[in-house]
């Protein structure tokens, strides 16, 4: 080679307008159990999860979202593109119960993890999902995969992550076919507390924070199949002193109690599966003439235990927009939903009526049994996040305990 000839430099792949590579290193998979793949750059914690794949649409609240125990077992899709970019702290925890791995198992976000950007953040979203073990997948086109989920279904699913980019793909394919699915499965259990726990937080103030509640006018046994921290203060600010109490807990210890009314938390997997042992005990709770407010999974099984049925969903309610009308007051609301099952509205027996529908897809949204204090919704009014349009919810569960104690 000539001495005036020197080799030509390798040009560095180019820049796009956000500052990331265009063309970036594979990292993190997306593996389906028909066995389509889908490359990315991984985020969070290494290794592989299977799940359910579902999206959520809400635009604000990813960390509450994914520390909601109704999401163990699932693989979250935000279709908001901007994931991440306000941090984390250690507030917006939804999760009860510390000691469990309650909420998402995956994520999968569209853009690139910014610093964080807000006066609350004390760690950033990587490091948040990597101390939880949540394996994170961003980069792909979240909206085609949301598409692909309307048009089939909530698939089942792996999420990889390996820094050195090294997948054996082969296996990833099996695990995602071999995983069973949600149908069937009661995950309540693995989320719930295992101990009895005194509530005493209430709603988030904003000069100062969450405060302590003095006491309670009611007494409520709240049960634990996957429980929120906003539900529990939802009620507490409403003038409930709380008792959480484990998913396995019997009709005659909660009675034993003494409460006021009982409630029916929200919470994970096939309600038919932790009905074979809730629903005989939610079914002698309702006999015993107490009043009876259920949420979510909390809904699902107090329509089992009134001898309704459930059905699984194509794609779910996953978000913070949804329309659903309240038929006793006529009023339409926009609410948070976070389910992947149903209650069958054709299923509901004499005396059971519907109170609120989606209006969305027109599914049932609420039940009441007529001339009894004993109500449930599907939709999560304590939001968190999500709009605040349903708690008057809490209030009326309130009301029919004083109606009861009168």
């Amino acid at each position: 080679m000539p001495a005036s000839k020197k080799p030509a430099k390798a040009k560095a792949p180019a820049r796009s307008a956000f500052g990331a590579w265009e063309t970036p290193r594979v990292t993190a998979l997306l593996v389906l159990a028909d066995g389509t793949v889908l490359e990315g750059q991984g985020v969070g914690a290494e290794g592989d999860c299977a799940g359910e794949v579902c999206f959520n649409t809400a635009m604000t609240g990813y960390q509450e979202v994914l520390t909601d125990p109704s999401y163990a077992r699932q693989i979250v899709t935000f279709t908001f593109p901007h994931i991440g970019n306000v941090g984390t702290n250690d507030e917006d925890i939804e999760s009860v119960n510390m000691a469990a791995a309650a909420g998402a198992v995956g994520c999968i976000v569209k853009m690139p993890v910014t610093e964080p950007a807000n006066y609350r953040s004390r760690r950033h979203f990587d490091k948040w999902l990597k101390a939880r073990g949540i394996v994170g997948l961003s980069g792909i086109d979240t909206r085609a995969l949301t598409n692909l989920i309307r048009e089939k279904g909530m698939p089942n699913g792996v999420v990889a992550h390996n820094a050195k980019g090294k997948f054996d793909v082969q296996r990833l394919k099996k695990m995602a076919a071999a995983w069973p699915g949600i149908v069937g499965m009661d995950v309540a259990k693995d989320v719930a507390l295992t101990q009895r726990l005194h509530w005493d937080e209430k709603l988030w103030d904003w000069e100062a924070g969450y405060t302590k509640a003095e006491g309670g006018r009611f007494k409520v046994v709240a049960i634990d199949y996957g429980l929120k921290r906003n539900i529990l203060r939802c009620l507490t600010s409403a003038g409930c002193d709380v008792t959480v109490v484990p998913a396995t807990a019997t009709a005659n210890d909660i009675l034993a109690m003494n409460p006021d009314g009982v409630f029916l938390s929200n919470g994970p997997g096939d309600p038919a599966a932790t009905g074979e042992y809730a629903v005989p005990e939610i079914r002698k709770i309702v006999d015993s003439g107490k009043p009876v407010f259920g949420i979510c999974l909390g809904h699902q099984m107090l329509a089992l235990a009134l001898g309704g049925k459930t059905r699984k969903m194509h794609q779910g309610h996953h978000g913070a927009n949804h329309p659903v009308k309240d038929f006793t007051t006529g009023k339409v609301e926009i609410v948070s939903m976070n389910h992947g099952f149903a209650v069958d509205r054709d299923s509901l027996p004499e005396g059971v009526v519907e109170t609120h529908v989606s209006l969305f897809d027109g599914s049932n949204a609420g039940i009441a049994v007529e001339g009894k204090p004993i109500f449930s919704v599907q939709h999560h009014p304590e939001a968190s996040p999500g709009p605040q349009d349903s708690h008057y919810l809490f209030r009326r569960f309130v009301e029919q305990m004083e109606k009861a104690a009168a």
